[in-house]
């Protein structure tokens, strides 16, 4: 059902550029961030399983091996040669941005610095990436720059990230390796995202990511056996094959369509803002598929992020329905009096 849902929704945006659109966050829009926020968040789960019985850099080569043949699947019944010809400087950018800064290196870095820490620590030092999109925004575009409300509310959703996570200080200071790649993974996903923003490709979201994610597998495998890493002797268990199948098909296909869609729906620091929210649902995840315990703070750290959320995308808490049929019955009120 969310696949069919989100067909349409891609479908829809390769006719049109959506960043037109003066509405921040449409129902499609809430689609698109609603859809990438609950696939990447259970990347950090299923990456920390998988890592147990694949080498990294092998295992991020594999997910995108699989999420290359299920979007050429998905492009042969969706888009024309045509749509998927690149004809642009801009385009080749955008696809370069796509499968090497945001998808390759990003995983690489990503699942790399993950073997060293924990996953709390791991989704702290990621969602420094909300952060970091601004910062390579206000460089590189023109309409870049961040309000003082808005870097309130980035601010806002770290501390909510980091109650949520709520990691050991000595794992965020020590963990050798790990928290320089993992901050590297934030950069690199940052700056490609607004790089994205940047090129004006004329291909779609959609297009972009059916090259993008092949070009990110073959870096990967290219890093991997660069690295000396091996398939001889690899044991894959059922939870290792469901691991790679999630983060090949889930995280690595359908997340990726509805993320690089919804950085052309808005921009690249309001799109980013949902990895604010993959924490928490790690955190539900867990709590509902392994029985993990939700303690006091995290559910303080919900709200937090929460309100980071609203400051930043300047939503008000309350259905504009609501506000509507408030000021209507105040406008009958006043005219009553």
């Amino acid at each position: 059902m969310i696949c069919s849902n989100v067909r349409r929704e891609l479908t829809k945006h390769a006719a049109t550029r959506c960043g037109d659109s003066t509405d921040v966050f449409s129902r499609r829009t809430a689609l698109l961030f609603v859809v990438s926020a609950v696939l990447f968040g259970g990347t950090f789960i299923a990456a920390k399983a998988g890592l147990a019985y694949f080498p990294p850099l092998l295992f991020v080569a594999l997910r995108f091996d699989i999420g290359a043949v299920v979007l050429a699947v998905f492009a042969a019944t969706t888009l024309s040669k045509a749509e998927l010809r690149p004809r642009t400087v801009g385009d080749a950018v955008g696809i370069f941005a796509t499968g090497v800064l945001v998808i390759g290196l990003t995983n690489a870095l990503l699942f790399l610095g993950q073997q060293d820490v924990t996953s709390g620590v791991a989704a702290v030092v990621f969602s420094l990436n909300p952060i970091l999109t601004p910062v390579f925004a206000a460089v590189i575009l023109s309409d870049g720059r961040l309000s003082v409300r808005g870097a309130v509310g980035m601010g806002l959703g770290l501390v909510g990230v980091a109650f949520v996570a709520n990691p050991e200080p000595s794992a965020l200071l020590g963990g050798g390796l790990g928290v320089p790649l993992l901050f590297g993974a934030a950069v690199t996903s940052a700056l490609g995202a607004v790089v994205i923003r940047r090129a004006d490709a004329t291909l779609s979201s959609t297009a972009r990511t059916v090259w993008g994610v092949p070009l990110a597998a073959v870096l990967s495998h290219a890093l991997s056996a660069g690295a000396g890493e091996s398939v001889s002797g690899l044991s894959v268990p059922p939870v290792a094959l469901a691991a790679l199948l999630y983060v090949g098909v889930a995280s690595g296909a359908v997340a990726y369509l509805a993320y690089f869609a919804l950085i052309d729906e808005t921009d690249a620091t309001r799109a980013n803002l949902l990895f604010y929210f993959v924490p928490v649902v790690s955190a539900v995840g867990g709590w509902a598929l392994l029985g993990e315990t939700i303690s006091t703070l995290s559910l303080v750290g919900f709200g937090v992020i929460f309100a980071g959320f609203l400051l930043v995308s300047g939503l008000s808490p309350v259905p504009e329905r609501l506000l509507r049929r408030a000021a209507s019955e105040r406008s009958v009120d006043d005219s009553s009096a």
